[in-house]
């Protein structure tokens, strides 16, 4: 059993395929079959079932996954402690971000955490609130962006924004200054997946409101292309939003509705002098003063 091999199953559990999962690690997909083959073989069972839309693990695929992510935690830290003696920071960031906060508020963050520790490698990824508070829980990634209230997690705030109503543009609600979620109840309406979903429905809840929800979209681009065709009207933040809309208008929505997004930290974070670093550049301040 090989560190490689470990690397290998950990990608293809945490990227659903074979080929994804190549990509990752920077090796063919036959040689990716192979390792998996040999860990397998080593083991004596199996740990991969493929099926049309992928990979599923077996019950002992999800046990050496657990075991896989744990021993290269360690082999990590192994490194990272020994650099941090001569004050290096090393090692992996893995952070989780929704796609409507990963342009505006993770990338600057990221320019600066880079230009400051260059030798930390970045592995981002991206999914919505249910998937970012899923891969903290399971040891994927150390720190992630999520939507408060995030009871259970300890968090630093990034900010608050606004939530708009979008619509088409020529749509007879365009001509009001304000809109009310009541207003959208009977039109088609796009929910926004990536991110945005537990603010617009807790919000519509709040207000009575059963939204239409005729289709989902995660990009928060396909979102404003979607509306801009007519096929609905939608709600989303304006963080994120592009300074000039065609075909489409954004008007506020009343009651103001916002969206307040934090930096939450892993049960680990601790081990991992990356994220630790990381997450004391956002909070403008030691993880340890602040605890």
């Amino acid at each position: 059993m090989t560190l490689l091999q470990l690397r290998v199953l950990l990608a293809v559990a945490d990227r659903g395929g074979f080929t994804v999962a190549a990509e990752q690690v920077g090796m063919s997909q036959p040689a990716v079959s192979r390792a998996i083959a040999s860990l397998e073989s080593e083991l004596g069972t199996a740990l991969l079932r493929r099926h049309r839309e992928g990979v599923r693990l077996t019950e002992a695929g999800r046990r050496a996954v657990a075991h896989a992510r744990e021993a290269l935690r360690h082999f990590d830290l192994l490194r990272v402690d020994v650099a941090a003696l001569a004050g290096e920071v090393t090692g992996t960031l893995r952070l989780a971000s929704l796609p409507s906060a990963t342009g505006t508020l993770v990338a600057a963050q990221l320019r600066t955490f880079t230009d400051r520790y260059p030798r930390v490698r970045v592995r981002l990824f991206e999914g919505s609130d249910q998937e970012v508070r899923d891969w903290l829980e399971q040891g994927v990634a150390d720190l992630g962006v999520v939507t408060l209230p995030a009871p259970g997690l300890r968090t630093v705030p990034l900010g608050s924004h606004e939530m708009l109503a979008v619509l088409p543009a020529g749509h007879p609600l365009a001509e009001r200054p304000v809109i009310g979620l009541e207003q959208l109840a009977d039109q088609p309406f796009i929910l926004s997946t990536g991110g945005c979903a537990p603010v617009i429905l807790t919000a519509a809840r709040a207000a009575g409101v059963r939204l239409n929800v005729a289709y989902e979209a995660r990009e928060m681009s396909a979102v404003v292309e979607m509306v801009a065709t007519g096929l609905g009207v939608s709600v989303l933040p304006n963080l994120g939003l592009p300074a000039e809309l065609d075909s489409v208008v954004t008007r506020p929505l009343a009651p103001p509705t916002c969206r307040s997004l934090a930096l939450a930290l892993g049960a680990k974070v601790e081990d991992s002098l990356a994220a630790k670093a990381f997450a004391e550049q956002v909070a403008g301040e030691s993880l340890d003063a602040a605890a």
